[in-house]
């Protein structure tokens, strides 16, 4: 296998992310309108509780493996040295995580035996594809690690695609239900996981003779800390459901937040882990060989698109989100409409914050994040408590909006000054001046176009043009990226 591809460069390996992401989006935006006029409230309200629940077991399950492998890959040419480090921090941290898994399974259904409480079916089908989520899972980040970004798009597409196919022909097929849905899931959860367990056996050596619980100490003493960020992570995403049906004591609820939150968290795949994704890796490399200039340079250069996309993208939910669900789920599920717009936007903004602040994992501070993550959890608990019996689903979507934001300003005031890095003021007077542009013009099509697809289609793509075009006229640097990713696909003259 090779070691990295670092030649490509971070420019191809975001756009490969990109457009992987793009299909995924797309796979959702095909799967969307489907699944939620095909589900009532209660039964996506029933998918999206369970699912989230898995995640959270599978942030536990991996052990932090996924922080280990992508910060201490072995970069240069011995395969010997990639041998050991695969069988110290892959192999064994999965070893340890199957054996969690079957002592949980057992533990569960000896409760359910003991009590007579019979979980839903939808909850066994979410145990069953915890481990394969998590081999799937490390089995990336591998990939990632090694930056062949290629690999990881054509896995992504195939895998989202598949996925979505089977879950929609299981609820048209067999029923409208959550069951039907989750089964369709778990089939292709099957189906990737093969396709995985191939690749590892040709590609990912295990040798007894290189096992070294010394080194996957090392690797867990980095990732254990990394494995309460990411369950405070996905703790942060699925909190709200978990208030709402505890609090509101119906799926309904849960499922009037889904639908918005889940199409939200399409826009932050592509605005948010697109990015780092291509990032963390060539930071990594970057940090260890050049230095915290290197990186706040590499900052630099993503920060310039990345806050015209943005702020775009934050504009364009705020005006037309409602219209998008109208549109997409029909004229029912119209309350989720300002759950998708506060979100999108929530979503479209954090990474300018989150990029701006990185740094603290390459300065292995993961204490420090756990810290702020936890702080951020807090808030997000705290308000819900406080809102959700003041404004029902929307008190979750202003708890989860302000924590997030919350969390991306505390990594920009506790990173440190060498890696700090905030976009050119002048790169967002340009952003907020096309913005406000296409404020105006959204006021006046408020009073001509009808709520829905007519207002969503042509309101928002005219601001699109708009704030697009302005952004180009005023800035020639924006000019030559773009010339740049048309030349790419072949269209004009690359510069």
């Amino acid at each position: 296998m090779r070691g990295t591809t670092a030649a490509d460069g971070i420019g191809r390996h975001y756009l490969r992310y990109s457009l992987g992401n793009v299909s995924t989006i797309l796979a959702g935006l095909v799967s969307f309108p489907l699944m939620t006029r095909l589900l009532d409230n209660t039964q996506y309200g029933i998918l999206g509780y369970y699912d989230n629940w898995m995640l959270l077991a599978v942030a536990v399950a991996k052990f932090g493996a996924q922080h280990s492998l992508l910060r201490f890959y072995p970069h240069g040419e011995d395969a010997g040295d990639r041998a050991a480090f695969f069988t110290n921090f892959f192999y064994l941290p999965l070893a340890c995580s199957l054996l969690l898994w079957l002592v949980l399974l057992v533990v569960m259904a000896t409760i359910d035996r003991a009590t007579g409480a019979q979980q839903h079916l939808v909850f066994w089908m979410a145990m069953f594809a915890v481990p394969m989520s998590s081999f799937s899972s490390l089995a990336e980040t591998i990939l990632r690690a090694s930056e062949q970004s290629r690999t990881v798009l054509v896995t992504r597409v195939v895998g989202r695609w598949l996925e979505v196919a089977l879950m929609v022909g299981a609820v048209v097929l067999l029923s409208h239900s959550a069951i039907a849905a989750y089964g369709g899931k778990l089939a292709a959860t099957v189906l990737v996981t093969g396709w995985y367990v191939a690749w590892v056996r040709r590609h990912v050596r295990f040798m007894r003779s290189h096992v070294s619980f010394a080194r996957m100490r090392e690797g867990m003493r980095y990732g254990v800390p990394m494995v309460a960020n990411e369950i405070v992570a996905v703790a942060i995403v699925v909190v709200d459901r978990l208030m709402l049906k505890g609090m509101l004591g119906e799926f309904a609820a849960v499922g009037i937040y889904s639908v918005g939150a889940s199409l939200a968290m399409q826009l932050n795949a592509f605005m948010n882990t697109s990015v780092f994704d291509a990032l963390i890796p060539t930071a990594n490399r970057l940090y260890q060989t050049e230095g915290a200039d290197a990186v706040r340079a590499l900052k630099q250069r993503v920060l310039l698109p990345m806050t015209y996309c943005s702020i775009g993208m934050a504009m364009l939910l705020g005006l037309f989100g409602g219209d998008a669900i109208i549109a997409l789920s029909g004229a029912a599920k119209a309350a989720s409409g300002p759950v998708f717009s506060v979100l999108g936007m929530v979503f479209a903004l954090y990474p300018l914050l989150a990029l701006s602040g990185f740094g603290l994992l390459l300065e292995k501070r993961t204490h420090k994040i756990l810290v702020l993550m936890l702080s951020s959890l807090a808030i997000n608990v705290a308000l819900n408590l406080w809102w959700i019996p003041r404004f029902h689903v929307m008190g979750s979507v202003y708890a989860s909006a302000i924590s997030t934001l919350v969390l991306g300003l505390a990594y920009c005031i506790f990173v440190r000054r060498n890696l700090l890095q905030f976009p050119a003021p002048g790169v967002v007077a340009r952003a907020l001046l096309a913005a406000i542009a296409c404020l105006v013009i959204a006021w006046w099509l408020a009073g001509v176009l009808t709520p829905g697809w007519m207002r969503f289609l042509f309101g928002s793509g005219t601001c699109a043009v708009v704030y697009a075009g302005m952004v180009l006229a005023l800035d020639a640097r924006a000019r030559v990226l773009l010339q740049r990713l048309l030349g790419r696909f072949g269209i004009g003259k690359p510069t």
